[in-house]
């Protein structure tokens, strides 16, 4: 019998691996996707990456000739889920904001109602601030590296009439570089162009490639735990796999990829329904395994972890399970401008401004296809030809909406690096009726499968006026940086930031889990992914809020089921860049 079995190698499934290996816990962790080798498995074409389909970066078996895993969306929407080791955070863009403190319990400042105050979480935002260092340390994250596309932004941000931030506290309206998870440019590294000079040694951390979302593999020759962009796979997995290397008393976390797991299994013990351990499916062979554990913890994001759940037929006595499908109400403005910006050119996402109540914006850089795809993506129809019943007029210039003919060419004529992105990303509210349930459809070969059920339209009124306050601000934003023209393009449902959907809450009647993030009605169970999170963060990336929650749910299980003591306020991290560990990952792999 392991100690700790956990389901997910995403964002927040390593986290615990490596916490808790690290204290000498027998730990197996269950990826449904596979383990990527960056320099032999990945291209810098868009396509080959990002196709939801076809693509290395799909929600699938690592073998690309079989189907995508199925999911119903009763929606027009995309939902952007990889599997494989990373998970998601194997696109992202490395930003690592904290969340506001007013989407905590504990929060009683003049603008308190200017969050979801039925949805916070059970507990203070001083209690996860040592966690948030933690992760901070361990990644670690730094300031973002600037370039031409930041100085861009920032610029444009100054006219707003709002201070620099210079805390990782956000507490009032203001703007920075992103706090983000990618390794500063070293020696060569955005210096030249030369591919020989951009190989570690002589390169390290970013190069500036500019293709965060198809995987970071830069710089050439570098270790894996050295490479730039910290995704899950590059930070806390090599760290889980050579636990017994770095770790006085580490023993070293067994990784089993192409393994989904099917069924979580539970008994009773004393009066209480208790979970023993899991089945999955071999995804190669169609074989199934079971092994057992002293404690379950699933992390297989927000869609999958409910599907799981009710697949295993789990009880639900207050129908939270699945419900409180969250994400920010992402839009799109894009600025034309007669000069470089270098749009396209490194981190991907490297300046943002915050506005609390409300939400936040970032610049975003894209590769050319990318940009292309950004600029067709509209719940508004085609500027000038169709409105699909939006009809969407303001401050921007002329109608929001999809670019066609000569505004599409004049876009685009001189590359995209003479584009500003600004994506406003909104403070929502948890809503029931955004959901995950299981699907009419025929089941596949992991059984019935999950169906999403997201209002996309029909949001609330304080979520609306979140996104329509964040729009205003980007077009101010972009016409004090100089922008010439200014594109609303009023995306449709671009489900990405999701979270909240097995939330953790102040009140048994609308949450899954209680305070430590273990189940409500299944002891031993804990949850650690997006869909622990209690809301939207008011609006911040989830990652490392996700991360920092995974690390205090770890500590809290050491606590409780093996007596052990509390480490994140008497400890130094070790960090994920340690030599020792890219040592032990040249000898073992991959």
């Amino acid at each position: 019998m392991r100690d700790v079995i956990i389901i997910g190698a995403g964002g927040g499934g390593p986290v615990v691996a490596k916490e808790l290996a690290s204290r000498g816990l027998d730990v197996l962790l269950l990826e449904a996707g596979p383990y990527w080798r960056p320099r032999e498995d990945w291209t810098h074409f868009e396509d080959d990456a990002n196709n939801p389909l076809t693509g290395y970066f799909r929600f699938g078996p690592e073998d690309r000739s079989r189907p995508a895993w199925f999911r119903e969306w009763a929606q027009n929407s995309l939902l952007w889920q990889l599997s494989g080791v990373g998970g998601t955070t194997q696109h992202y863009y490395g930003n690592c904001p904290r969340a506001y403190p007013g989407v905590f319990a504990d929060y009683n400042s003049p603008d308190r109602d200017a969050y979801d105050v039925a949805h916070r979480f059970p507990f203070g935002y001083a209690e996860l601030v040592p966690y948030y260092e933690w992760v901070e340390t361990t990644l670690p994250v730094q300031t973002a590296a600037m370039g031409t596309k930041e100085a861009t932004f920032l610029g444009g941000a100054e006219t707003l009439g709002v201070p620099v931030q210079t805390t990782k506290d956000t507490t009032g309206h203001s703007y920075r570089p992103q706090e983000n998870a990618i390794l500063q440019p070293g020696g060569n590294a955005a210096r030249t162009t030369d591919t020989d000079s951009l190989r570690y040694p002589k390169a390290t951390g970013c190069t500036m490639c500019g293709y965060c979302f198809q995987g970071c593999m830069e710089p050439v020759g570098a270790p894996r735990n050295l490479v730039a962009k910290r995704s899950t796979d590059n930070s806390y997995v090599p760290m889980a796999l050579t636990a017994d290397v770095w770790a006085p008393q580490g023993k070293a976390v067994t990784l089993v990829t192409g393994a989904f797991t099917t069924e979580i299994h539970t008994e009773r013990q004393g009066g209480e329904l208790v979970a023993t351990g899991v089945t999955w499916r071999d995804v190669d062979t169609g074989e199934y395994s079971r092994e057992d554990a002293h404690i379950v913890i699933m992390a297989a994001g927000c869609t999958e972890s409910p599907r799981l759940w009710v697949n295993s037929g789990l009880p639900n006595p207050n129908g939270w399970v699945g419900r409180g499908y969250t994400d920010h109400h992402f839009d799109w403005l894009v600025g034309l401008f007669d000069r470089d910006t270098g749009s396209s050119k490194g981190p991907g996402s490297a300046a943002r401004c915050d506005f609390p109540g409300y939400g936040g914006l970032e610049n975003v850089g894209l590769p050319p296809g990318l940009q292309a795809f950004s600029m067709t993506f509209s719940d508004s129809g085609i500027r000038g030809q169709y409105t699909n019943g939006r009809g969407m007029t303001g401050p921007w210039d002329g109608p929001a909406g999809r670019l066609l003919g000569p505004e599409l060419k004049d876009a685009l004529m001189n590359g995209v690096d003479r584009l500003l992105n600004v994506i406003p990303i909104t403070d929502d509210d948890v809503e029931p009726d955004n959901r995950v349930t299981l699907s009419a459809f025929p089941a596949d070969e992991n059984g019935p499968v999950a169906k999403v059920t997201f209002r996309h339209r029909q949001r609330s009124a304080r979520t609306e006026r979140n996104r329509e306050f964040l729009v205003g601000k980007a077009v101010e934003l972009l016409r004090g940086a100089g922008a010439r023209k200014i594109y609303r393009l009023d995306w449709g449902a671009l489900i990405l930031h999701v979270q909240s959907s097995m939330r953790m809450g102040q009140s048994a009647d609308d949450s899954v889990l209680d305070a430590n993030a273990e189940t409500r009605w299944v002891r031993r169970l804990f949850i650690a992914d997006n869909s622990a999170l209690a809301n939207s963060l008011g609006g911040p990336n989830p990652t490392l809020t996700t991360q920092a929650l995974a690390t205090r749910t770890a500590e809290k299980i050491f606590q409780k089921y093996f007596g052990g003591d509390p480490w994140v306020a008497h400890e130094s991290p070790v960090v994920a860049t340690d030599s020792r560990i890219s040592r032990a990952m040249i000898d073992r792999g991959p």
